[in-house]
């Protein structure tokens, strides 16, 4: 098998660091690894599996003989240098929203439209952590009965904001610990002009209000999602909400068909899809919750009930990682189908 020069741009970020510990618990064929970041973090030395890396600083030029660059910077940063990058004949894989609803971009989860990498001209886009969450319980119910309406709910960990959010979730805890005043600099994100306490509260506010006072997070679930199933007709409606929990996403989904589709054949459907673990035994209090996900690979699936309210309708609560699945793992994953389909 062919290895390959590798770089990650992003690498001091929680994204970027869980992509190199991926790259190595997956095996990744690399020749040499490259990791990218700002001026203010370069030249500090990590270790990666006993071998020191020096950071170094993102330039035009870094992806000379690079194969392969996961870009996990930011949308700007992205834009910065994706052309340079394919410039140089480096694959791109992007995981931020720079270029996922360019129509020349394929916007790919492996299990759910892998062909669409075929299309690719040196720019893949890993979609929004929270649509690939969901997309990869709707795909197969999709394929099953045909969707006629979607609407999401989503209860979002404070790591998908990043670093920051997870100390800032922290010391409030421990200011409540001491009894002293919580205060907040991170919610619903560092750039908001209003502040919340995150801890013992619920903030209905992902990324900034746009279109329809909708967020930004609850259009990208709406039009992503539309994307990846190939179905701009496909109705789908979006609240995305902010939890004071660290790390994984959950989403109470609700689902019309057009076609009939028991809870039983949805729950044999989505037991046989890869990637999918159900859990659904309410009788015993066995669903899934965010402790349970954590550092885990698969998408947990449970309360899978009929929605009496339609003909075909069915309610599914749906909780992965965001950081994982929901956006390093699906990365690595485009990179190895890339590689089974012979197109990198």
């Amino acid at each position: 098998m062919k290895n390959y020069n590798v770089a990650i741009l992003g690498a001091t970020g929680a994204v970027g660091q869980e992509l190199v510990e991926l790259l190595q618990e997956r095996k990744f064929p690399i020749e040499s690894l490259k990791l990218l970041a700002s001026a203010r973090s370069a030249g500090r030395v990590v270790q990666i599996g006993g071998e020191n890396f020096t950071i170094e600083e993102a330039k035009p030029e870094s992806f000379t003989g690079v194969d392969l660059a996961f870009f996990s910077a930011g949308g700007s940063v992205s834009e910065t240098f994706v052309e340079a990058a394919r410039a140089s004949g480096t694959v791109v894989i992007d995981n931020t929203s720079a270029f996922r609803l360019n129509p020349e971009v394929p916007l790919v989860v492996p299990e759910v439209n892998g062909d669409d990498l075929a299309q690719h001209k040196g720019l893949i886009a890993n979609p929004n952590c929270s649509t690939t969450i969901g997309v990869m319980a709707l795909a197969p119910l999709h394929a099953r009965a045909r969707i006629k309406r979607v609407v999401f709910s989503t209860y979002q960990a404070v790591s998908g904001i990043g670093a920051a959010a997870i100390d800032d979730l922290n010391r409030q805890v421990e200011q409540y610990v001491k009894g002293e005043t919580i205060t907040a600099e991170t919610f619903p994100s560092t750039a908001s002009p209003k502040q919340y306490p995150m801890l013992f509260n619920l903030i209905p506010h992902i990324d900034s209000f746009d279109e329809g006072d909708y967020t930004k997070e609850e259009w990208k679930m709406v039009r992503e999602t539309q994307k990846i199933l190939h179905d701009d007709d496909l109705a789908i409606t979006c609240t995305t909400v902010r939890v004071p929990v660290f790390r994984s996403h959950s989403e109470s989904i609700n689902v019309e068909f057009h076609d009939e589709l028991g809870v039983e054949e949805a729950r044999r459907v989505l037991a046989k899809t890869p990637g999918i673990k159900v859990f659904d035994n309410p009788q015993e209090q066995e669903y899934p919750m965010p402790i349970m996900t954590t550092y885990d690979d698969s998408i947990w699936v449970g309360r899978i009930r009929k929605d009496y309210s339609v003909p075909y309708g069915l309610n599914l609560w749906v909780v992965g990682d965001q950081i994982r699945k929901g956006a390093a793992l699906n990365s690595v994953q485009i990179a190895e189908e890339l590689i089974n389909r012979e197109l990198l």
